[in-house]
């Protein structure tokens, strides 16, 4: 992840200006609802197809944004792409300029019988739906124009709930062997290993991070050195997904043992993960949901994250900040956001020079770091951003 992260850091997108993916600046918001993004069989051995709705910030010309794609709760069972525990969010993630996108899934437990093991071949759909929607949006960019004005580079995966448990799944179950062995791979709607068939095939499905509100894994020792960074949120009295390790029950029936939000932190600082966790004390399952001060804390802790993983060069900020107030502070050719154009500032120009795609030191803003923006950031040297 080192490594990516300074690629990203060498070719960051000129957006990245200590406000953009970090704070609201948009008011409007376009939306596109009921996109089709693929299919496959469902629990019920019928053919659904999956669609996603699709909020882009109002007015912008941005054509190279990161994508941030959300998955609803409901346990399986209820919930869709209009929820509110995911629209919100998604709404708010558009007038930050990403792109942002509301997941449908295939729903059902097809065994009441057996709820565990339909419980684990919900997820195993849920991953490979999730997957098609993260190639969907890379086949759209390659084949189609690019429609959606995206990075396909940066693109991160989220939920709530039942939703969170399928991105931690699709970002960190990496080896067939850490399927659960209950579960059918010949079943149909199950096929096609971790990838699965709900379509878009011949893309890669990976992110650039996680996030996970009030989510768990079956296993947080599937996380591992390497993998992808995770911001998570959790309340220590949810009675729905545990905080820790413990069963998910439905309707009092223990089902099966999950690791919740606090170990998948705990795994995360053993094998040096960048991660961030905010525990909200005393509050039930996605406490975002019924309560404004806890979607503004929700809202911080993951936007002020995510905006670290799509800009690299973007500081650390409080586990709280008001994503509504964005900084007054800002110029041109500050590209470390110390506050004015430095000998820091030339040495970033020049590891990027001659860089042609996406260049945060592209001041003249003719696609490739020149001789001229040298020029240009000398004239600026030195100037305080005030």
């Amino acid at each position: 992840m080192a490594t990516l992260a300074w690629v990203l850091c060498l070719c960051a997108v000129a957006q990245c200006d200590g406000t953009r993916y970090r704070y609201r600046m948009f008011s409007e918001v376009e939306v596109t609802y009921g996109v089709i993004y693929g299919s496959n069989v469902g629990s019920s051995g019928s053919n659904e197809e999956l669609d996603m709705d699709v909020y882009l910030p109002a007015g912008d010309d941005v054509s190279d944004r990161p994508v941030v794609i959300l998955a609803h709760g409901g346990f399986f069972l209820a919930g869709s792409n209009d929820g509110v525990d995911v629209v919100p969010l998604c709404e708010d993630l558009a007038r930050m300029g990403y792109v942002a996108a509301s997941i449908s899934y295939r729903l059902g437990i097809d065994n009441v019988f057996d709820l565990e093991t339909s419980l684990q071949e919900s997820v195993l759909r849920g991953v490979h739906d999730a997957k098609a929607a993260v190639r969907y949006f890379r086949k759209t960019h390659a084949e189609q124009g690019n429609p959606w004005g995206i990075d396909p580079d940066r693109i991160v995966l989220g939920g709530s709930s039942a939703g969170a448990f399928i991105a931690l799944h699709a970002a960190y179950i990496d080896d067939l062997a850490e399927v659960p062995d209950i579960i059918d791979l010949t079943q149909p709607g199950l096929g096609g290993g971790l990838e699965g068939f709900s379509g878009n095939a011949g893309y890669p499905s990976d992110v650039l991070s996680i996030i996970n509100i009030s989510g768990a894994i079956g296993d947080a020792d599937w996380i591992a050195e390497g993998d992808v960074p995770v911001v998570s949120t959790h309340g220590t009295a949810d009675g729905t997904v545990p905080y820790g390790t413990g069963d998910i029950s439905l309707l009092g029936i223990n089902v099966t043992q999950v690791d919740g939000s606090w170990p998948v932190h705990i795994r995360a600082e053993e094998v040096g993960l960048d991660h961030r966790f905010i525990t909200f004390e005393g509050a039930g399952h996605v406490p975002h949901m019924t309560s404004d001060t806890y979607y503004d804390l929700t809202r911080a802790a993951v936007m002020g994250f995510t905006s670290r993983q799509v800009c690299p060069m973007y500081p650390v900020v409080p586990q709280y900040y008001d994503v509504d107030d964005p900084p007054t502070v800002g110029c041109a050719g500050d590209f470390d956001l110390d506050g004015s154009v430095t000998v820091a500032d030339m040495l970033q120009l020049l590891s990027e020079f001659e860089c042609a795609q996406s260049c945060a030191s592209d001041l003249n803003g003719d696609g490739v770091v020149s001789v001229a923006d040298l020029l240009a950031l000398l004239g600026l040297f030195g100037t305080p951003c005030v």
